[in-house]
């Protein structure tokens, strides 16, 4: 769980929260000034920070400007007594988390309080490790002359906070894109932050987007923070756009012309520093057509739109792609060294691929699983080839691992007319192991 500080001059409340904190299994340590605070702090980190402002020789205002400067990373969350919000409103605008009212009755509201203080802090270590590692993240793998056009624009419009619309099918990477877009910006040291518009229903996504108040519909025991706030500084991700119903349409067509929003059951006009990046496979302007997409709203997202073309119209990627995803599946299964055979990567070449990118990946994962060796055979693809221009039927896949291997070994037998020697090679693996297996599955 996470690391807490307790600060407050009253030893009964501190002790009543820094209680309650340990019974949810976070690690808490207690301070009765700012002074003292602020010497635990400097020999070790904290996730959140949960200070008083009225203390004595340090108050928690000036505890929250040290925590700032000396580890921004940290969340701080300030009490206050009740009708002192307008000190506390004042602490946020200097860095401050979130703020609770004295006396804290509900430990439910202080409990999620601090759950998503150690979501943001973890949403920040995220962001800074992204930036860390920025140098060494692969360049987007490309070989058609396409893609140079798409990849020209998004280093170009990176450089600028114009608003970009990243058009293209299921599967095409436009969420790789828009990361790219992300990591090449002035903001790059700031939150990515995403929200698919396609996996919540209406009233959840208006929460998700805009933060709600205590109060604001049932369930809501507490202030929540909404995703475009979360990327202050940052990026804000709008997938599938498209998904969107015409009064969400508006209500985010303000917040995106004035960047200003308020949270559901609120008053309190926030504003949201972040740069807009959408994304859709839909057909917009048929949709504003149609009259289910607000003409508006596009002209705002599609200040610089970008097609990313398919996999089948870029077929000189696939080379590069597979290279690069098979790189990454063998350090996540812990197998460097994957290497394609030639007569796969022809077969790859020739595919259809209607799931793009992402129905790549999926096949060289599961060929990956299947291989013993480093080698990826023809045999340990699940894939229909077609030509360029039809459709490739839905292969049969098998229900278990068991099975899938099972198949592997019968149609590499069936390869070599049940030469057992030849067949161990074409699966990557040695004749005894491959005996083994004939054993387990009763083949002979």
């Amino acid at each position: 769980m996470a690391r807490i500080l307790v600060t407050d001059d009253e030893e009964g409340i501190r002790s009543f929260l820094a209680e309650a904190l340990e019974r949810d299994g976070h690690e808490v340590e207690q301070a009765e000034n700012g002074a003292v605070a602020l010497g635990l702090l400097q020999r070790r980190s904290f996730d959140v920070v949960l200070t008083d402002l009225q203390m004595p020789e340090m108050d928690g205002m000036a505890l929250l400007t040290r925590v700032r400067d000396e580890q921004p990373e940290t969340e701080v969350i300030v009490l206050t007594a009740h009708g002192s919000v307008s000190s506390a409103v004042e602490a946020m605008r200097k860095g401050a988390y979130d703020f609770l009212e004295k006396p804290v009755d509900s430990l439910a509201e202080l409990r999620l309080l601090v759950r998503r203080a150690v979501e943001r802090r973890q949403l920040k270590t995220s962001a800074e490790g992204a930036r860390r590692q920025r140098t060494e993240l692969p360049k987007l793998a490309y070989g058609a002359p396409e893609m140079t056009a798409v990849v020209d624009a998004l280093h170009k419009v990176a450089k600028t906070d114009a608003t970009v619309l990243l058009i293209g099918e299921s599967g095409t990477g436009k969420e790789v894109a828009a990361r790219a877009v992300h990591e090449e910006s002035a903001r790059a040291e700031g939150p990515f932050i995403a929200v698919n518009c396609a996996a919540l229903s209406d009233a959840l996504l208006e929460s998700e987007l805009f933060g709600h108040e205590k109060g604001a519909f049932t369930g809501a025991h507490a202030r929540r923070r909404g995703r475009l706030e979360l990327a202050e500084g940052g990026t804000f991700f709008l997938d599938e756009v498209g998904e969107l119903k015409p009064a969400l349409q508006a209500k985010l067509l303000r917040a995106l012309e004035e960047r200003t929003f308020e949270r559901v059951g609120g008053t309190r006009t926030l504003r949201a520093d972040a740069r807009w990046v959408a994304a859709t496979n839909r057909d917009l302007a048929s949709m504003i057509e149609e009259g289910t997409f607000r003409e508006d709203l596009y002209h705002r997202l599609a200040v610089f739109p970008i097609r990313l073309p398919p996999l089948r119209e870029r077929r000189q990627d696939i080379r590069p792609l597979a290279e690069q995803l098979l790189t990454k599946i063998g350090q996540d299964l812990g197998r460097p060294g994957l290497v394609l055979s030639d007569e796969v990567t022809s077969r790859l070449e020739a595919a259809q691929w209607p799931g793009n990118v992402r129905q790549l990946r999926n096949v060289l994962e599961r060929a990956a699983i299947l291989a013993d060796g480093s080698m990826l055979g023809t045999e340990h693809l699940w894939l229909d080839v077609t030509t360029p221009g039809t459709t490739p039927s839905a292969p049969k896949v098998p229900e278990t691992l068991e099975a899938l291997e099972r198949q592997a070994i019968e149609q590499a037998l069936e390869a070599v007319e049940g030469n057992r020697k030849q067949a161990a090679a074409r699966l990557g693996i040695g004749e005894r192991t491959l005996y083994d297996k004939l054993k387990r599955y009763g083949l002979s």
